[in-house]
């Protein structure tokens, strides 16, 4: 995939404007994004005072996520994230364009492989309700990372869920709660490419149960992360299923 005519940030692992390190904040702090210039509360400025926004910080990555995954004819979620967290100079390391990963995913793996008939509109109104509910950060400051709310969007969709259903709506939130489940294994410190695969394992598993259909994540051999080095707050190394040295 041609990526040149999508958005390149200065930095994907820490501040996107002078790879500054990253400070987190207790309490939040009312700031002034450094490329839109938009006032919010929140939490997270660099070491040289940098904020940026979530609509900023992914800027025209969710363009190219939601390219990739309407255009790939893989079956295989597994396969089609890691090519995405891939683009290492387009997709930051930490972040929620992460979570669009995972959504985006899971939808074009289950439409690929035909067992349910998943549209393109579908897809999109899954990265959409993504894009509104992944907050960067969020994972620690409320212990819902945007990737829970990404796969939780999958099946809602596909089942029709909607605040007046019934049974549609609790399988939602019942995925949604194993999501979490499975990544809380996996904190200390966060990684959204662990959590990615780690959501997208357990997702095939669920789809089978909710579903009843086969998503199929088997690779020819084991995933060993390219992304070592590029965690701002340190690689969990042997406590991680997918280090190279493991």
């Amino acid at each position: 995939m041609d990526t040149d005519r999508y958005h390149t940030p200065g930095s994907t692992e820490n501040c996107q404007i002078c790879n500054g390190k990253l400070i987190y904040f207790a309490e939040g702090k009312e700031l002034k994004c450094f490329r839109c210039g938009k006032t919010e509360v929140a939490n997270i400025i660099c070491s040289n005072g940098h904020y940026i926004c979530d609509a900023c910080h992914g800027k025209d990555v969710f363009d190219l996520i939601r390219d990739y995954v309407l255009t790939t004819t893989i079956k295989n979620p597994l396969e089609i994230a890691e090519t995405l967290m891939n683009y290492r100079d387009k997709v930051p390391m930490l972040g929620c364009e992460n979570a669009w990963i995972a959504a985006g995913s899971f939808m074009a793996a289950i439409k690929n492989e035909g067992m349910l008939k998943i549209t393109s509109d579908q897809i999109h109104e899954v990265l959409n309700r993504t894009r509104r509910q992944a907050i960067g950060g969020y994972c620690g400051l409320t212990g819902v990372c945007g990737i829970a709310p990404a796969i939780g969007a999958c099946f809602s969709v596909i089942l029709g869920a909607a605040c007046p259903k019934d049974r549609e709506t609790a399988t939602t939130m019942q995925v949604v709660s194993k999501i979490i489940t499975v990544i809380a294994r996996e904190t200390g410190p966060c990684c959204c490419k662990n959590f990615v695969r780690t959501a997208l394992a357990e997702s095939a598993q669920l789809a089978g149960e909710y579903l009843h259909i086969t998503v199929s994540t088997a690779l020819p051999g084991p995933i060993i992360c390219e992304h070592v080095e590029r965690h701002p707050h340190g690689c969990r190394k042997e406590r991680c299923a997918f280090y190279p040295n493991r």
